[in-house]
């Protein structure tokens, strides 16, 4: 019997297995000289024992037939908002493309009020390219405008 939590852990596996797959094109490393590949195989790795355990321990939840899916509108919206991001980021830059993203899911999707929206925009944001651009020095896509 198919249940939800034995896709899911299903799914967890094959991303698990796949990641492994692709991350054979890079060194391993050691233990105290990590390769390119060591965090995704150990992540990967980690995702292949949770799926697993995800799928031997759901026997008891719902089963997939009965799943309904009233919010697949909300799911696309999501997704839809993913691929906008993944396509603007070297377009747009890390900062507008990330505004955009969260000005989308905060005010258009969940309807929150417009100064909360405003302001975990620009947090977030914000934040988030001085934390990982200037503090941790990873080098983030600034965009046409120096954005």
């Amino acid at each position: 019997m198919l249940t939800i939590d034995r896709a899911a852990g299903g799914a967890l596996v094959i991303i698990g297995l796949v990641t492994l797959w692709e991350s054979r094109q890079y060194p391993l490393g050691s233990l105290h000289r990590p390769g390119p590949s060591y965090m995704p195989v150990i992540l990967a790795l980690l995702l292949i024992v949770f799926g697993l355990a995800l799928a031997v321990m759901g026997a008891r939840s719902g089963r997939m037939s009965e799943v309904s899916w009233h919010e697949w509108r909300h799911a696309v919206a999501i997704f839809s908002a993913c691929a906008f991001a993944a396509w603007g980021l070297d377009r747009l830059g890390y900062r507008l493309t990330v505004a955009v993203v969260m000005l989308f899911l905060l005010r258009v999707l969940e309807g929150k009020g417009i100064v909360i929206t405003l302001a975990m925009t620009v947090v977030v944001a914000g934040g988030s390219f001085l934390l990982f651009d200037t503090l941790l020095r990873v080098p983030l896509p600034r965009g046409p405008l120096g954005f």
